[in-house]
């Protein structure tokens, strides 16, 4: 057996697997529960998705995301340097993204990894990403 292309998941799908109420908790779920899928994260993911938690008065949903974001990514997190930075900074000004998102773009570009995302407008509408219920799932 091949091992599966790997998905690099932006905070909102690590937020939408453990929300019942968002509209792709079932396919975020079920990418992050596929444990033959390798999955990466950036190092800002933590933060994104404990600020998400902490602001709706949940900070043990934060730690518990942080802590599966960590196992999930088998413990390693894309981290920035120069070249995500300048890559990220690039494509921020190419498509009018925050350096943030442009960030997820040029990590995933740089692995060759697909990008899975709920943030439609900015990243899906553009082909920048798949949502999580688009995502190639065999």
């Amino acid at each position: 057996m091949t091992r599966a292309e790997t998905y690099l998941i932006d905070a909102g799908v690590w937020i939408a697997a453990g929300d019942p109420t968002d509209r792709f908790s079932g396919s975020s779920r079920a990418i992050v529960l596929d444990f033959e899928r390798p999955l990466a994260a950036l190092d800002l993911t933590l933060y994104e998705v404990a600020n998400v938690a902490v602001r709706k008065g949940r900070p043990a949903v934060a730690r518990h995301l942080a802590r599966t974001i960590l196992t999930r990514c088998e413990g390693g997190l894309v981290g920035v340097d120069e070249s995500l930075a300048s890559a990220a900074a690039e494509l921020a000004s190419e498509h009018g993204l925050t350096a943030y998102d442009a960030a997820y773009v040029a990590a995933a570009r740089r692995a060759g990894w697909t990008l899975v995302s709920t943030d439609i407008s900015d990243l899906v509408s553009r082909g920048l990403a798949v949502t999580p219920a688009d995502a190639d799932y065999p």
